[in-house]
């Protein structure tokens, strides 16, 4: 991880991605496929080799770059201004949880659990265990994500109030979805913070943040040119 301004750039934001997944599942009933299959993803991806292999690459958080270069740029409004809430909460989570160990350690044994979970399942697949082809996440995975969040996230405080249409927040396919997706978040902010990422930087390097941001959405959509 030679490049920290860019390792930073990503996992922040991934807690960006992580917020906008939330909101447009609470208030549309759904999310972009592949931002949401690369959030989720994330998590499971607690041993990678680098920050790029936490979201499969830097294209797997460009949902995000994007948020993260607009709202340090001067993006306003009640959509970003929401926004904004749901990644400061996260952000809060995380440092919550770092005075935690044994909820860290829970929620490690968790994920190792889950992920185990889904090699049996895509080894041994059976009838209804694949999910639909609409679905770019297990159904199972999400499922054990949000048990996993409520058994150890929704302990802590400050707890993230996600607002959102009522029937879709009743739904509980949506709403394990949204636990899952705020717990994806979290762990991007708990990245964050391990590659020296602190409220200080959002708040007085908000440009050089933005323009590494933008670098790499710039440096994404070449390599997707190119190929």
């Amino acid at each position: 991880m030679s490049n920290h301004h860019r390792d930073r750039a990503l996992a922040l934001a991934g807690v960006f991605q992580a917020a906008r997944l939330a909101q447009q599942l609470a208030r549309q009933g759904r999310a972009d496929k592949e931002a949401f299959s690369a959030s989720i993803n994330s998590i499971l991806a607690i041993d990678a080799g680098s920050t790029e292999e936490v979201y499969g690459s830097a294209e797997g958080v460009a949902l995000g770059l994007q948020l993260l270069h607009d709202k340090l740029t001067g993006g306003s409004g009640p959509a970003a201004l929401e926004l904004a809430r749901y990644v400061i909460a996260m952000i809060q989570l995380e440092r919550a949880l770092e005075k935690r160990p044994e909820i860290q350690e829970a929620i490690r044994q968790g994920i190792e659990a889950a992920g185990s979970q889904m090699k049996f399942f895509q080894e041994h697949p059976r009838n209804g265990e694949t999910g639909s082809e609409e679905e770019t996440v297990h159904p199972r995975l999400i499922e054990k994500l949000a048990e996993l969040y409520i058994q150890t996230i929704s302990t802590l405080t400050p707890r993230i109030m996600v607002n959102g249409e009522q029937g879709y927040l009743a739904n509980p396919l949506i709403a394990a979805k949204v636990r899952a997706a705020l717990l994806a978040g979290i762990r991007s902010a708990f990245l964050w913070r391990q590659l020296g990422g602190s409220r200080w930087q959002l708040l007085f390097g908000r440009r050089k943040i933005a323009l590494e941001a933008e670098r790499i959405l710039k440096e994404t959509r070449a390599n997707k040119t190119i190929h």
